[in-house]
């Protein structure tokens, strides 16, 4: 005799932690499409044997609790961000399987242009897209997706054609582009439909799997809560009032294997160099030749100190000896006069996170950014000073404290702007983390004028001339 048994997929967990009350069902209001959805997802992840390479990412509003229950690793976005994250990690992590997860809120509306520019780009990831027509986390308000007459918490006589604008149809919007491979829309409604959408979630998957390209499936589902009827009346209310605005159906299905972005290689030193038409610099410095490990280093001071040019032009010299890199700008909303810094990592392997905490060196180019960096290097670490600006250094005996006279040494060169690039040169002299004609290089790969260049060459070659020379400092 047949015996049937009932149990959750493997991607889901066993116990659903990370949320408070009952730990073995879901949060989710009755009659919600979320849950079957999270079902659908699961279960091809298991069939196609992914769990252990997929990310999930997902952004504001309920569609961001899916990670209480799916056992893959999983990122959260700023509102309507998932496609650019996503993108930054299956460009870093190509072998990855990687899908967005969100609501209609969240992509259709803050998320608009994000998700435009990812499928007009046809980047590699798959995107889910879950609309119910309202926002559903935050009381109900009219979303971009809301139909013709719905009365929402925002428009409360119904949305209006005249006052609000019709609603916005992202299939037939992203089926405009070049880029996309695969668009379908489906509905949450009788069993017919629930099979289509579970053919159109693995298909989506599929086609990540086999590089085809960029996957985007909408999902029609039911809110009952904020539609203000029964979990049995919004399955009704959905067919009657959403799939007559939204219709089912596949709008684009394409094999776009040969014109997807290339990910291996298109964010990392030799490939970058190669694709902007600028061969890879035959210098080498330190960390590429394997001398010194990976530099993480924060450079800060004033806006208008040039700053951020100087964490730049490291990062650039870095990526034409074939490194790993990644270079984050900070500074205050008045720029010129106000608080600036930035991170900077140099590694031969690949970069985990671009945020640094705990540096490994720091360029410090007045004395509040002592004050608020100095504390934080790494025992060991490299305290770079302009001892122009910076009087008060912390008493710290496991560090090592070079003071450059940067302003006074640009006075010389009788180029006063010239004070950065000597921070920079004598940070080279000591570490020698790259070489300098690499960063030169790069300053002529972006059309810099020969006078310039040539200013800059003076520059950092003073600041090389004084520090001490040498030195395994990062």
């Amino acid at each position: 005799m047949w015996e049937t048994k009932h149990s959750k997929p493997a991607a889901f967990y066993d116990r659903f932690t990370r949320k408070s009350g009952d730990q073995e069902i879901t949060h989710y209001c009755p009659g919600c499409g979320h849950g079957v959805l999270h079902k659908y997802v699961a279960e091809a992840i298991d069939d196609f044997g992914i769990q252990d390479r997929s990310i999930l990412v997902g952004c504001v509003g309920c569609s961001i609790f899916m990670y209480y229950y799916l056992d893959v690793g999983n990122i959260s976005s700023s509102h309507g961000r998932a496609p650019a994250v996503a993108t930054g990690v299956k460009r870093a992590r190509p072998e990855a399987i990687v899908f967005c997860y969100q609501g209609d809120g969240d992509l259709a509306a803050i998320g608009g242009n994000e998700i435009l520019h990812a499928a007009n780009r046809g980047e590699p990831i798959t995107v889910f897209f879950v609309n119910n027509g309202i926002y559903g986390m935050t009381g109900g308000q009219m979303a971009p997706t809301t139909p013709l007459g719905q009365k929402t918490t925002t428009s409360p006589r119904g949305r209006a054609s005249r006052v609000e604008g019709p609603p916005m149809r992202m299939c037939e919007l992203l089926a405009t582009l070049d880029g996309p491979a695969y668009i379908e829309r489906v509905a949450l409604t009788d069993a017919k439909n629930h099979m289509r959408a579970r053919k159109a979630v693995r298909k989506a998957l599929q086609n990540q799997i086999e590089g085809r390209g960029f996957s985007f499936v909408e999902v029609l589902s039911a809110c009952p809560s904020n539609w203000k009827v029964s979990p049995k009346g919004a399955i009704e209310w959905l067919e009657k009032n959403m799939v007559p605005v939204f219709p089912v159906q596949v709008f684009r299905d394409e094999d776009k294997s040969g014109t997807v972005p290339a990910p291996a290689g298109s964010l990392k030193g030799a490939g970058a160099a190669a694709a902007a038409g600028a061969p890879a610099s035959p210098a080498r410095g330190a960390v590429a030749d394997g001398a010194l490990g990976e530099v993480s280093m924060k450079l800060s001071g004033f806006g208008g100190q040039g700053v951020l040019f100087s964490g730049l032009a490291l990062a650039e010299g870095a990526l034409r000896e074939g490194l790993e890199v990644s270079w984050i700008p900070s500074y205050g909303p008045e720029m010129r006069g106000g608080t600036a810094h930035c991170h900077v990592r140099l590694s031969k392997n690949p970069i985990a996170s671009p945020f640094i905490t705990r540096p490994t060196s720091l360029m410090a180019f007045n004395q509040p950014s002592i004050e608020k960096f100095a504390d934080e290097l790494l025992p060991g670490g490299l305290l770079l000073a302009n001892s122009s600006m910076v009087t008060d250094i912390p008493d710290r005996a496991d560090i090592r404290v070079v003071r450059i006279p940067a302003y006074e040494a640009a006075r010389d060169l009788g180029n006063p702007k010239a004070a950065n690039m000597i921070m920079l040169g004598a940070y080279l002299e000591i570490t020698r983390a790259v070489a300098q004609e690499s960063i030169l290089a790069a300053f002529a790969d972006h059309g810099m004028r020969p006078n310039l260049l040539a200013g800059n060459r003076e520059a950092i070659e003073a600041g090389r001339r004084l520090a001490p020379s040498g030195g395994s400092s990062a």
